[in-house]
């Protein structure tokens, strides 16, 4: 374990890169109007440029894991923050589509260690009961990133244009990188023991029971929350609420400022009634209904369902955010790397797979006739639908706990 100030030093260096990396992850639904005008984006085009960030971000995850736990966080995100650097210098100077679409799955490969980096060097360097808050404020840490990415930048687009924005994120990661290697300690790898001990491979990781419980929830409920969030949240606005750009960019903006300050609460508190893989589990359980009821009442309300159903459907799916710290301490410390990454896997795909296919059943739904608010209520019923059958896997997987 290290000293509370190095602790300080060490949060706030990688909160840094995740802040960068969640501004990137986000910042298609602000820049949907612009790019769909520029580039005659179809809803199906829109979901699979936003979803190619979390494809390159998922097909990443296990290499990164099986890295993290042998190189350590300091080296493997400053290596990988380098794709990232060419990514988003790449989708600056993008003159189509497929340019675009590539310069993103180049972001989403890049940033790919810029969370499970951090939370395997929490799992080594922190004390167990830090572990949920640390996990927590991480994830405090994105939604500024997400709030970055709403008003601010729908302010800038007139001044400095979309593309000088990507520039000026470049720089950011480029001095993330100097920060990383400056001030993140180097790793003390326990790949030894693993080697010599055979305790836990990938493989019995993947036959986990409480491992495999957990995909579908990953899929569908996580992904499919990051997907609203970081996407279909604001062409909803857009296209149903009959919001404007900047009316859209704003209602962003306040819901991503709601999740900030949610975090900051959850963080603290969770260690308070929350210790355990089991305690987080039952909350998970008693939570994610209350999810279900509100998308449902969102999808109901069709119009009249704004910035404020958003932020109350993704404010009721905040224990979603413990799957990830009860993975981690369902395995050995010199696991965590690849436990959390393989979770990850799951976890992305899903969102790149619930931003293409809501865009796709939009496009559909309206080739056959239904109108545009119809057209996204189908879409995000079939995603609820899928929900709640994740969920009872889990349940059922899970009922003895």
């Amino acid at each position: 374990m290290i000293n509370k100030n190095k602790t300080i030093l060490i949060f706030c260096v990688f909160a840094f890169g995740f802040f960068i990396s969640n501004l990137l992850r986000s910042i298609t639904a602000t820049l949907t109007p612009v790019l769909s005008s520029e580039f005659n984006l179809s809803a199906g085009n829109l979901g699979l440029l936003a979803g190619g960030y979390f494809l390159g971000f998922s097909i990443m995850q296990i290499p990164a894991g099986i890295l993290l736990d042998r190189f350590g966080p300091k080296k493997v995100i400053g290596y990988f923050l380098i794709i990232a650097l060419i990514g988003t210098i790449s989708f600056a100077l993008a003159k189509s589509f497929t340019g675009l679409l590539i310069s993103r799955v180049f972001i989403g490969v890049g940033v790919a260690a810029c969370l499970m980096g951090p939370l395997t060097g929490y799992r080594v360097w922190f004390e167990k009961k830090y572990q949920q808050r640390s996990n927590s404020w991480m994830l405090m840490v994105a939604n500024i990133g997400f709030v970055t990415s709403t008003l601010p930048v729908q302010i800038l687009i007139p001044v400095i244009g979309w593309r000088s924005i990507f520039i000026i994120i470049a720089a950011l990661i480029l001095i993330s990188i100097v920060l990383i290697s400056l001030f993140i300690p180097s790793w003390k790898t326990q790949i030894n023991k693993v080697e010599k001990t055979n305790i836990k491979s990938l493989s019995q990781i993947w036959r986990n029971k409480f491992f495999i419980s957990l995909i579908p929830l990953a899929f569908f409920n996580y992904g499919g929350v990051q997907a609203i969030q970081t996407l279909w949240a604001g062409p909803w606005m857009l296209n149903v609420s009959g919001y404007n750009a900047i009316q859209s960019a704003t209602g962003l903006f306040w819901i991503n400022v709601t999740m900030l300050f949610s975090f900051l609460i959850w963080g603290y508190f969770l260690p308070k009634i929350s210790s355990t893989r089991i305690e987080s589990m039952k909350i998970v359980k008693l939570g994610l209904p209350i999810s279900y009821l509100v998308l449902l009442l969102l999808i109901f309300m069709g119009e009249k369902a704004g910035a404020t159903m958003f932020a109350l459907y993704i404010l009721s799916s905040i224990v979603i955010s413990l799957t990830q710290p009860a993975i981690a301490l369902n395995f050995p410390s010199y696991l965590a790397g690849k436990s959390l990454t393989s979770l990850n896997v799951f976890l992305f795909s899903g969102t790149f797979f619930v931003q293409w296919i809501i865009g796709l059943m939009v496009d559909f739904s309206r080739s056959l006739g239904a109108n545009i608010v119809l057209s996204y209520q189908i879409s995000f019923s079939i995603f609820l639908f899928a929900c709640i059958l994740s969920y009872l896997f889990f349940i059922i997987l899970n009922k003895n706990e």
